[in-house]
């Protein structure tokens, strides 16, 4: 089983300059809300974290997806788009939520913030098969047509992909710009912290394998020397072959895997049968697509700091 190279971490500043090549239509217009708070709809509870800690008082974010409600199969309702037309900045993540990547690119919204354009995409589960796919070389093409789009759950690519909204921000309401530069600074800061908390929480454990529901974590797992190999693939609602169960029973036991990860808003059916069937146990992974009263925490941060404990409790981390 090979495991996957880390990947060196990209200057912030450079994955910036990058991404506000790609923002769309982003006017220098302050807000023109009766409250005087810049609106701002996000596309999932992902891109509303980044918002809502970026933007603080300035802000007034709603979100497309309910909490709760599987992100991947939203449909955008006519209340929802005419929500669109009336909020100053769009925020989303091109690639996952295909009803809102169409609304998004038809509403005369001024300024369209597409997170996947603000750092580097990369193909990782194969949805056929649900391998987690080789990656040898690490020159980015960053084009992300057909890329996994779960970039947040890399702390690194997340904390890239807030300084470009922060710039977008800035542009946006010019007026605030300070505070949301300040505000940027402080997230990434916190979302450093998390890094180095799973850099140094991962790097000695008995296995480097880890058996998920559907492939959201390739870019976790690439960044942490690790090896997500799922049931599914990035399709959380495909249903696995046969000959892909058993592969993943024979891969646990040649690679002492001792868990099954299954997520808060996905039926866990199937991760229990391979478990049962294994001999394994089951645990939760929440690729904190939404935070429920289920959740292992109130908001990203709390959620991913669980994911680590039970990662590290899986792989038997020293």
């Amino acid at each position: 089983m090979n495991v996957r190279r880390l990947i060196p971490t990209a200057a912030l500043a450079a994955a910036t300059a990058l991404g506000l090549t790609a923002l769309t239509a982003c006017s220098t217009s302050t807000a023109a809300d009766k409250d005087g708070k810049l609106d701002v709809v996000a596309s999932f509870y992902p891109m509303q974290y980044l918002a809502e800690q970026i933007g603080g008082d300035h802000v007034s974010v709603t979100s497309l997806t309910e909490p709760g409600q599987e992100p991947h199969d939203l449909d955008v309702s006519a209340r929802q788009r005419g929500d669109l037309e009336e909020s100053d900045v769009a925020l989303y993540l091109k690639g996952l939520q295909p009803a809102v990547d169409d609304a998004i690119d038809q509403s005369g919204i001024r300024t369209k913030v597409d997170a996947a354009s603000l750092t580097g995409m990369e193909k990782h589960g194969d949805e056929v098969g649900g391998h987690a796919a080789e990656h040898d070389g690490h020159d980015h093409d960053h084009s992300h047509e057909g890329a996994d789009p779960h970039i947040w759950l890399d702390p690194v690519k997340y904390a890239e992909v807030a300084e470009g909204v922060g710039k977008a921000l800035e542009k946006a309401d010019p007026d605030n710009a300070a505070t949301y530069k300040k505000n940027t600074a402080k997230l990434v800061k916190k979302l450093g912290g998390l890094d180095t908390s799973f850099k140094n929480g991962l790097k000695d454990t008995d296995s480097k394998v880890f058996i998920t529901t559907h492939a959201a974590f390739g870019y976790l797992a690439e960044r942490y020397g690790l090896t997500e190999e799922a049931i599914s693939g990035l399709d959380p609602e495909s249903e696995p072959s046969n000959k892909r169960i058993r592969e993943l029973q024979k891969m646990a036991k040649a690679d002492g895997v001792t868990t099954v990860f299954y997520e808060t808003l996905v039926s866990d059916k199937t991760a229990q049968t391979l478990a049962k069937d294994a001999g394994l146990k089951t645990d939760v992974l929440d690729p904190v697509e939404g935070i429920t009263d289920d959740s292992k925490g109130t908001d990203y941060i709390q959620v991913m700091e669980s994911n680590l404990k039970a990662l590290q409790k899986a792989l038997g981390a020293k």
